[in-house]
């Protein structure tokens, strides 16, 4: 049977959860009341705060009884992603609430894997939903109204919501007539473009080609794919998201940027497309103590500064550290003649001794193996020379 879990704190939302599972039922799903709620006490629910509690690693009590409402939260959070993690039934998840609910039960849903249906109904899915989305196939639907009772607004919103999570659980995509191909993700940038498409066109016949743009949420929605099994192999060509990172712009990667293939020893090849550039929105934006550096305006939105080498070097220590950890098949590229499109002669970002800086420092820090090897290829990343090496690397380890 296609379960739907309908999540939130039965102690404040109790009308509106019993009214969205009701919902779900008349579909002909089977919903499961999950109550989230910090005080416990049941309220009815399939599934009581206090069992959610006990899956805490620190147990119940650092959940429940807590006079800090802000750990509690946190630690019902903690406790529930465990919880739906050792679900083997769950068709759909369904969550109700205002900010703190939405920020516990989505946190919940970001560790499901991609393609199980999460739809949230919230009281902040009209602002910025990048923290509770995260790198996830969540769905947010604004509210409109507060969850604040069962009203002629919320009838309808609730009901919508209840019918498309139920509609998601009982309508599961069909196996595919014939075996899917072996998906493979893969970082581009506007400045690495020409090489990513020369990959995929060479390697479409045969593998699906999930391309990522590495503007942050990208390369997280990759690595996010790699833990779910969703991909068999990282062409990783587009780490410009590090430099944004370590200098503050505006597409940053987070801290376990390259986590995933150390996690799952899948196999790896990768490349420094576009570690040229810290990207910042319109010029005006830029903050003022780069005002004296090397700009160039891509768009009206967005404006790109050169890495120096000193910035280059730190990039490098970044990135070949977590190489060192990958335990997987490994193959990471240099392009000698220029990371991306505008790091080449006669451009705007050109600059040998920042690449220099960048290339020492990878040589320098990487540790051989037998699984991992560092390949340095006399062409630029746009190159066919590149594109060529990046394939047979590919070939050799995929």
């Amino acid at each position: 049977m296609a379960r739907v879990y309908v999540i939130g704190t039965m102690d404040t939302k109790g009308e509106e959860l019993h009214f969205a599972a009701d919902c779900v039922r008349r579909t002909g799903a089977v919903p499961v009341l999950v109550d989230v709620g910090t005080k416990g006490g049941g309220h009815d629910a399939d599934v009581t705060a206090a069992e959610i509690a006990t899956y805490h690693p620190a147990g119940a009590d650092a959940v429940l009884g807590l006079n800090d409402r802000g750990k509690a939260v946190t630690g019902m959070a903690e406790a529930l992603t465990r919880w739906l993690l050792a679900r083997a039934d769950i068709g759909a998840v369904l969550g109700l609430g205002g900010s703190s609910n939405t920020a516990l039960v989505t946190q919940a849903m970001r560790a499901l894997p991609i393609g199980t249906p999460k739809l949230m109904v919230s009281t902040v899915a009209s602002g910025n939903v990048a923290p509770y989305v995260g790198p996830t196939d969540i769905a947010m639907m604004y509210s409109v109204a507060d969850v604040a009772g069962i009203n002629a607004i919320s009838r309808r919103v609730i009901a919508n919501a209840a019918h498309a999570a139920a509609g998601m659980a009982l309508s599961a995509p069909p196996a595919a007539a014939v075996p899917e191909k072996t998906g493979i993700g893969m970082t581009m940038f506007g400045v690495t473009t020409t090489c990513v498409t020369m990959l995929r066109e060479a390697l479409e016949p045969t593998h699906e080609c999930y391309v990522f743009h590495a503007t942050g949420a990208g390369g997280r929605s990759m690595e996010k794919l790699a833990d779910s099994g969703l991909v068999a192999a990282l062409i990783d060509l587009t780490t410009t998201e590090v430099p944004d990172f370590l200098f503050g712009g505006v597409f940053p990667c987070d801290d376990d940027r390259f986590g995933a293939p150390i996690r799952t020893g899948l196999p790896y090849i990768g490349s420094v497309g576009a570690v040229d550039m810290v990207n910042f929105g319109a010029k005006d934006t830029v903050p003022a103590q780069f005002a004296g550096r090397n700009l160039y305006v891509h768009n009206p939105q967005v404006t790109l500064m050169r890495t120096t080498p000193e910035e280059n070097r730190a990039i490098g220590r970044f990135i070949v550290e977590r190489l060192n950890h990958m335990d997987g098949p490994v193959r990471f590229l240099l392009p000698l003649g220029g990371v991306s499109a505008i790091d080449v002669p006669g451009m705007p970002f050109h600059d040998p001794d920042a690449d220099a800086a960048l290339f020492d420092t990878i040589r320098a820090g990487f540790a051989p193996a037998p699984n991992r090897r560092l390949i340095e290829v006399p062409a630029a990343v746009n190159d066919r020379t590149f594109a060529d090496a990046v394939l047979a690397a590919f070939r050799e380890i995929a």
